[in-house]
């Protein structure tokens, strides 16, 4: 994992392993509530502050009739990363804007990695990149989140609830 540019949180700083139990708590609670990215089989490989990774299978129902995968569901995949990523830090924080670019075709059966890592943090605005590969490590598509911060946390409190 790189480190982001730049990081500017009204929150005070947290050790680097109570940010990543905190990173940890915050992708826990949000896919509990998560019913699109469960729905489409989206697994959280590994979490940390700024930084996701997850998994999805692509199955006989997300393919177009080109007979790959249809993109809107690897732009899913890539979206819920960069959501895990943007909100690993407990504020709560939404997408502003992203893009994506399809590389190559996914087929049934692939499975597929999206990793997304915090570029740049500043304010309530951040960029997220989400690199999707294949089990092969082949690059199927690149992906842009522009991130905005509003108001309240994923996890109760600051650092969350207390254990």
């Amino acid at each position: 994992m790189n480190a982001p540019a730049h990081h500017d949180h009204s929150e005070p700083a947290l050790s680097p392993e109570d940010a990543q139990a905190l990173a940890q708590r915050c992708a826990d609670a949000m896919y509990a509530r998560d019913s699109a990215s469960q729905g489409l089989g989206m697994r959280i490989v590994s979490v940390a502050p700024g930084f996701a990774a997850m998994t999805m299978t692509v199955r006989a129902d997300m393919l177009n009739g080109h007979a790959t995968c249809h993109g809107g569901f690897i732009f899913a995949l890539a979206d819920s990363a960069f959501a895990f990523a943007c909100n690993s830090h407990n504020l709560i924080t939404v997408a502003a804007g992203c893009t994506i670019e399809y590389l190559l075709p996914a087929r049934e059966g692939d499975l597929l990695t999206a990793t997304g890592r915090e570029r740049t943090l500043a304010g309530r605005n951040g960029i997220y990149d989400v690199d999707v590969t294949n089990q092969h490590g082949a690059t199927i598509a690149v992906f842009r989140g522009k991130s905005a911060r509003i108001k309240g946390h994923v996890i109760a409190g600051p650092a969350g609830p207390a254990e």
